[in-house]
């Protein structure tokens, strides 16, 4: 049994559907976009090094989120229409005081400060909670990343603490840490009522 009491081998990753977006269990046939996606310095710009990743890079982070994939979670491709907006993450986090999942979204540019961010984390929340019965879900980012917080905030997520204060490091604002946010099943159930 698993941490979420059901056989791994009967759970599997839902797409999952909000408003606008479809969200797709993460595949190979989405590689292209992830490609696209870590080589726009703007998105990479609080992650890794700061810099945009080189096609094999990204070929081997891609295989390890699918790799990543159990118990109903993972990574989704998230679509508006036909087009590519990111990838979202509700990824299993065994052994995590912050919680059983860890929350995340990677977004491009063009659908910056649209809601879709937002929409996405809150359908992965929902699933999350609804339908394989988590207790708890995390996310972290960079202090210094304004966007990404002002989303966790915006979707019910607590600030926890930060850490790693005053370590420098190859991204401009590093040395302000890491700020872990997150949100248990009855506190998302009162802040959706």
């Amino acid at each position: 049994m698993d941490l979420l009491g059901c056989n791994s081998q009967e759970m599997i990753q839902r797409t999952l559907q909000a408003s606008r977006l479809t969200l797709v269990p993460l595949g190979d046939e989405h590689l292209e976009h992830e490609v696209t996606l870590d080589a726009n310095p703007g998105v990479m710009r609080y992650l890794g090094a700061g810099e945009p990743r080189e096609r094999s890079e990204v070929e081997k982070h891609h295989q390890e989120r699918i790799d990543a994939a159990r118990n109903g979670l993972g990574f989704w491709a998230g679509f508006l229409g036909t087009d590519f907006v990111g990838w979202w993450l509700l990824a299993p986090a065994d052994e995590d005081e912050r919680g059983q999942a860890e929350l995340g979204y990677r977004l491009l540019p063009d659908f910056w400060r649209q809601g879709l961010a937002s929409e996405g984390a809150t359908a992965l929340l929902a699933y999350g909670f609804k339908t394989l019965g988590l207790t708890q879900i995390f996310a972290e980012t960079m202090a210094v990343n304004a966007g990404s917080r002002a989303v966790m905030s915006r979707i019910g997520l607590t600030h926890l603490g930060t850490r790693g204060e005053g370590n420098s490091g190859p991204i401009t604002g590093s040395d302000q840490g890491t700020v872990d946010y997150a949100i248990t099943n009855d506190r998302w159930a009162a802040f959706i009522d």
